[in-house]
């Protein structure tokens, strides 16, 4: 397969995104910027408590830490969803037939989960790299080799 003129292609991870669409031909691809994402996420010891917090046993005089949320975390997933709400809506306009995703893998399941039906038919392929740093003629090569074998 080749990156078709019109095939959309995403490209993210948990604190940047690129939307990219191919305005060349299959031969040829020229991908151009249709979006960009980015956000601010600090670690999540900057984010929450210092101490994760205790519960009390309900006999004697225990007392447990209790699994603190990983905020950090929660953060990158609600950027991912946003990204994944964003490319329905152009899903659903009818803007692409065809998207390709480019994410490491647990923004990549992330954007799996978030993916409804409808969108999740158009993907055509999915590529577990984190290219978010890369130039576009860089992630050209990565996505047109991985297409191809």
């Amino acid at each position: 397969m080749k990156i078709k003129t019109g095939m959309w292609i995403v490209v993210a991870d948990g604190a940047r995104g690129l939307v990219l669409v191919n305005e060349g031909s299959a031969m040829e691809p020229a991908l151009k910027v249709v979006r960009v994402y980015e956000q601010d996420n600090p670690r999540t010891s900057e984010q929450g408590r210092d101490k994760p917090p205790r519960a009390f046993s309900s006999v004697g005089e225990h007392r447990s830490a209790i699994a603190e949320i990983d905020l950090h975390r929660r953060a990158e997933d609600r950027f991912v969803d946003q990204i994944v709400a964003d490319v329905a809506k152009d899903s659903e306009a009818g803007r692409f037939d065809a998207l390709v995703v480019v994410a490491p893998p647990v923004a990549l399941g992330e954007m799996r989960k978030a993916a409804d039906g409808a969108l999740a038919k158009k993907i055509v392929a999915t590529l577990d790299k984190d290219l978010t740093n890369h130039t576009i003629p860089e992630i050209t090569a990565s996505v047109a080799k991985a297409l191809e074998g």
